[in-house]
């Protein structure tokens, strides 16, 4: 399958405090056949190693991914987001915001 022919991967990033934001995201993008990359809460303390390592992690999804979409409401914008943006731009990425507020 050509680059053409396969379907276009977006990477969701924001707070996952919009936990029902990001659901809902999710399920538009990948029923107009996008493939849909996103953080995961975890079930365990996050020490400041884990956090880092996490970071990382999601940056690489950002990495592999068309485009990013911003998952906010109200024009919020942590600093993890904010360094997501960044990290994006700076790859070229697309970059939308689902939150008319906010002005990427």
């Amino acid at each position: 399958m050509s680059a053409a022919e396969r379907p276009r991967v977006a990477c969701l990033c924001g707070s996952l405090r919009f936990q029902s934001l990001f659901e809902s995201e999710r399920r538009r993008l990948t029923a107009l056949g996008m493939i849909v990359l996103a953080p995961e809460a975890i079930d365990e303390d996050l020490t400041p190693a884990r956090r880092e390592a996490l970071g990382e992690l999601h940056l690489r999804r950002i990495d592999v991914s068309d485009e990013v979409r911003v998952v906010s409401e109200s024009g919020y914008l942590g600093s993890a987001t904010r360094r997501e943006i960044a990290y994006a731009r700076k790859r070229c990425k697309s970059i939308s915001s689902m939150d008319p507020i906010l002005d990427l």
